[in-house]
């Protein structure tokens, strides 16, 4: 088992980080600027797309905070205030994700000569690092836990502030903020190394969908605290929307992609 100790803060003489909210603005800096470069690099305006980056901050952070507040309504009841500390934790990644969806929709269509799937290609490419550094904001202050067990990932509780509980100390507990940043590592791997090999545009996004959307789907199931409908958290119940747009999308590549191949040369004089 893995001991842990939550560090809620992190002490550097005065000044006192909260380290949810440092890992979660450094993912997002982090997915901006992948975002930025993969853009520039594909011949799209630099400036125009560091303007969408933090668009789809600003939005995407508010819509992950309101879905977090509207699922969790009764944990504000007698502490309005606390509907803005988020350096607490408390992030819903699905409101983020539709909230970003609507931004990106919104910019293409101000910008029709965007090329929407290379946007899409910069978008996830970005994503995914910056999710695997906000979930070690997660992991900081003992989010999204699960039930106790003996799997050799799982970890050995040893003190300190959580978010989610109470837990015992000295409990052997799932921790799927630990199991995502860990699944999202290969996937950041593929990413870049599909980006390398030339790939056509949208692949990039297909494959982010499929994978994340499966690896998501799979461990909330382990997540004790969050509340279902259904037996499915609101988050699976996105990533069966990830994972089809995915599929529908995989398809259309493909066949783009054998009608470029079987499409005759163009004649030589």
């Amino acid at each position: 088992m893995i001991p842990y100790r939550t560090f809620p803060t992190i002490d550097l003489g005065p000044v006192h980080l909260h380290t949810f909210g440092l890992f979660v603005a450094l993912g997002l800096l982090l997915g901006s600027a992948v975002l930025v470069r993969h853009g520039a690099r594909a011949g799209l305006d630099a400036d125009a797309l560091a303007s969408l980056a933090w668009r789809i901050v600003l939005v995407g952070f508010v819509g992950a905070r309101l879905a977090f507040v509207v699922s969790h309504a009764s944990d504000f009841v007698h502490r309005a205030w606390a509907v803005v500390a988020v350096w607490e934790g408390g992030l819903e990644f699905s409101g983020g994700f539709i909230a970003a969806i609507v931004v990106v929709l919104w910019w293409l269509r101000r910008h029709p000569e965007v090329p929407g799937l290379v946007l899409c290609d910069g978008v996830v490419l970005g994503l995914a690092p910056g999710l695997a550094v906000g979930r070690i904001g997660c992991y900081s202050v003992w989010e999204h836990l699960g039930g106790t067990t003996t799997f050799p990932l799982a970890v050995h509780y040893l003190g300190g502030i959580t978010r989610e509980g109470p837990i015992p100390i000295g409990a052997h507990i799932h921790n799927t903020a630990l199991y995502e940043l860990l699944l999202l590592l290969p996937l950041i791997g593929l990413l870049f190394w599909l980006r390398r090999r030339g790939v056509q545009p949208g692949w990039l996004t297909a494959t982010f969908l499929l994978w994340y959307g499966v690896q998501r789907f799979l461990t909330d199931f382990l997540r004790a605290y969050d509340r279902t409908v259904f037996g499915l958290t609101g988050a699976q119940y996105l990533c069966i929307g990830l994972v089809a747009a995915g599929l529908i999308l995989a398809v259309r590549l493909r066949a783009r992609d054998r009608r470029a191949a079987e499409a005759p040369a163009p004649a030589t004089s």
